[in-house]
């Protein structure tokens, strides 16, 4: 509250001067020259106390009482109210009130860290490490003492190479030169060695990312690398990258590593197009040499266990083996043309021959006659 005591003594000292004026009550008659307070004129101020009392000896005048109490009423603070001293109850500044909220409010937000269930932690007590905090409502030492780094340990952070749309050139083992594009996924599997075993962590990753990229791509071939080669060099720079950051201490996880684009240098690009045509032709021939190969092998084959098969029949039965083999291969000789059949020897039957006027004249064989066969077979010809 507001010092009012001083605010009272210069009401009192205000209040013993004659209310008339600045100078006390002047007579009816006053002619101005200053005497006793009995006189027509206003009294003189500096040598008369108020009501017309003369001051006693070695006291002070009223303006000199008013400014002595007005100056130990201020205090060390002037203003337009007469320098009044705020002061709280007992006698304790604002200014130690507000410092005291001051330090409770910074107590409040550097000892109390809420973690989120994706986050974690990380104390560091002057300095060093101390704990990591699991997610909820943690309390710990004020800041500058115990020091908080929250890390997001579920965030899948993904670098991709190379960051700008410029050409990653790399060298493969047979001396070839292809432009490699890729992308690596990571994750934070421990947030206190995260935290204070790596000064750069993502520039760590890609450092050991890109080494061991050239080191897989180093022993395989163009082919492989722009081919069917992708994946396995793919699981080979996920296992190197994991092995060196296992050695740093690095509390990293590598969640696997994709490659986008392996393609020839943008200045040899037309030529090298070229060759991968040629070199797909020639794969093609040679499949479908392949191809035919197995067809022929597979019909000598077959052609040879039909043999098998009926040779053992005519082990077992040659007459009749031989003349099922005449009529099967004469079947197969005789199905695509004109055939009369004779029934007996030297008996010549009516053949109707239609259209035989357009036709050219009828030109007869004699087939030879199988071994033991009941008839003979005559084959005519006919246009």
């Amino acid at each position: 509250m507001w010092n009012l005591n001083g605010w009272i003594a210069r009401a009192g000292v205000l209040r013993n001067d004659n209310p008339k004026g600045p100078w006390g009550g002047g007579g009816a008659g006053g002619n101005g020259s200053g005497g006793g307070g009995d006189s027509g004129g206003p009294r003189n101020p500096w040598a008369f106390p108020p009501e017309g009392r003369r001051a006693k000896p070695g006291t002070a005048t009223s303006l000199d009482e008013f400014l002595k109490r007005a100056k130990r009423g201020g205090g060390g603070g002037g203003g337009g109210f007469g320098g009044g001293n705020f002061q709280v109850p007992g006698g304790r500044s604002i200014w130690f009130l507000g410092l005291g909220l001051l330090v409770l409010l910074w107590i409040a937000f550097t000892s109390i860290h809420p973690i989120g269930p994706q986050e974690r932690g990380v104390v560091s007590l002057f300095g060093r490490y101390s704990t990591t905090l699991s997610p909820g409502i943690n309390l710990t030492l004020p800041a500058p003492f115990a020091t908080v780094q929250k890390v997001d340990v579920q965030e899948i952070r993904t670098d991709d190479f190379p960051q700008a749309s410029t050409e990653n050139l790399v060298l493969t083992g047979d001396q070839n030169i292809i432009d490699l594009a890729y992308s690596v996924r990571w994750d934070v599997k421990n947030a206190e060695d995260f935290v204070f075993e790596l000064a750069s962590p993502r520039d760590t990753v890609r450092a050991v990312a890109e080494s061991a990229m050239r080191e897989a791509v180093a022993g395989t071939t163009l082919d492989q690398a722009i081919g069917a080669g992708r994946t396995s060099i793919e699981a080979e720079v996920a296992i190197r990258m994991q092995t060196i950051l296992d050695q740093y201490g690095s509390g990293i996880r590598v969640q696997g590593v994709a490659i986008k684009q392996a393609v020839a240098p943008q200045a040899v690009d037309e030529d090298f197009k070229a060759v991968s045509a040629a070199q797909q032709k020639a794969q093609a021939d040679i499949n479908q040499a392949r191809a035919y190969a197995q067809q022929i092998l597979a019909r000598a084959q077959g052609e040879a266990a039909s043999f098998d098969k009926i040779y053992e029949q005519y082990r077992q039965a040659p007459e009749v083996t031989r003349r099922r083999l005449y009529y099967e291969t004469m079947e197969a000789v005789l199905a695509n043309s004109n055939k009369t059949i004779v029934e007996a020897p030297g008996v010549t039957p009516y053949l109707p021959l239609p259209d035989a006027a357009g036709r050219r004249t009828p030109t007869a064989q004699v087939v030879p006659q199988a071994p033991d066969a009941p008839a003979a077979a005559t084959q005519g010809t006919q246009p």
